[in-house]
């Protein structure tokens, strides 16, 4: 009988993924369930909870494992985990992915940064900081990068079999991918054999945040405000759609680019800048300047419309897409 590292107080020992639609979270939490109903002979459940149907949406996976004897009667979202595994390090912008944690909980982050530097990025007071460079092995081995999280995230759970894993990977790729499986596995062993991981202690006199139950509103009599106001609109323009990104980025080269448009066409959040002017025949002309960032989403449509080499893809390092962005200026109000 397998031994689990820790319990709550229902028994169950509790994971939760935060992620972003497209990267597979949904899929791995599934896998992981799996393998440790099948390989630890543990009771385990898994289900996703998420907002629109769209790639780069907010995704969590929600994970249960337990002892035989306990039955799993709760369906409701993971909010106090022993283990959170975050597969975008760009979502602590806009969420709070360690929300719940305990003071010896752990938290995977698919990033290159230091587990120091993530400690301040996340502002975690306590716990264990893993840390796996998820997109670079992803990206390298042509595969997921949800299969090097999956491979971090056994290694953060002893009582998983990776033998069973790779037999699961087996089953749920071979019969549509077959040719994925043998990378998969790869980028798997890769991050069980990479991630790096560090303990912080909670610093004396100090205390963890309290925890707030998210089925309890923010907002109530005294906080709400004034009827009719609009505190969060829903026009894009105003966003940050920077963490839909799934680390790639279009690099335009203004040199090679033809003005011809297609990448405008094939954009869905028409990133690309214009500015008309005269061209060199004295005829008016719309000439690309370049990207606003703020509402790329890392599709790299441009690039295969792109038939120049005006557009091509590079892994985004932090403060690339600000130094490089062209801002959009919008006329929201006509003067008269």
């Amino acid at each position: 009988m397998v031994q689990l590292p820790k319990v709550n107080e229902l028994g169950f020992f509790e994971i939760r993924l935060e992620s972003i639609g497209g990267l597979g979270a949904n899929l791995a939490g599934k896998m992981l369930a799996e393998a440790g109903v099948v390989g630890a002979g543990l009771n385990g459940v898994s289900f996703s909870s998420y907002g629109s149907e769209k790639k780069g949406s907010a995704v969590k996976a929600h994970i249960r494992f337990c002892d035989m004897d306990t039955h799993i009667r709760d369906t409701s979202p993971v909010e106090r985990p022993h283990v959170v595994g975050v597969f975008h390090e760009a979502l602590a912008k806009t969420v709070n992915v360690t929300s719940g944690i305990h003071e010896h909980s752990t938290v995977l982050v698919n990033s290159a940064k230091t587990p120091e530097e993530l400690k301040e990025l996340l502002k975690m007071k306590a716990g264990t900081i893993a840390v796996i460079d998820a997109t670079s092995i992803a990206l390298k081995e042509k595969n997921r990068v949800n299969m090097a999280m999956l491979g971090a995230l056994f290694r953060l759970c002893p009582f998983l079999d990776t033998d069973i894993m790779k037999g699961v990977i087996e089953k749920s790729l071979g019969k549509k991918y077959p040719q994925a499986v043998q990378s998969a596995i790869t980028t798997f062993d890769r991050g069980y054999n990479e991630v790096k991981f560090l303990h912080f202690e909670l610093a004396a006199g100090d205390s963890m945040p309290v925890y707030v139950r998210s089925d309890i509103s923010a907002l109530g009599y005294e906080t709400q405000p004034i009827g009719g106001t609009i505190t969060n609109p829903g026009g894009s323009f105003l966003k940050n759609l920077s963490i839909s990104r799934s680390g790639m980025l279009p690099v335009y080269e203004n040199e090679s680019c033809i003005n011809c448009a297609q990448c405008d066409t094939v954009c869905p959040d028409q990133c690309f800048v214009w500015e008309e002017r005269l061209d060199r025949k004295g005829r008016s002309q719309m000439f690309l300047l370049g990207i606003d960032y703020q509402y790329c989403k890392g599709c790299l449509k441009c690039i295969g419309a792109c038939p120049t080499s005006a557009l091509s893809s590079t892994r985004e390092k932090e403060g690339y897409a600000d130094s490089h962005t062209v801002k959009h200026t919008f006329d929201l109000v006509t003067q008269v």
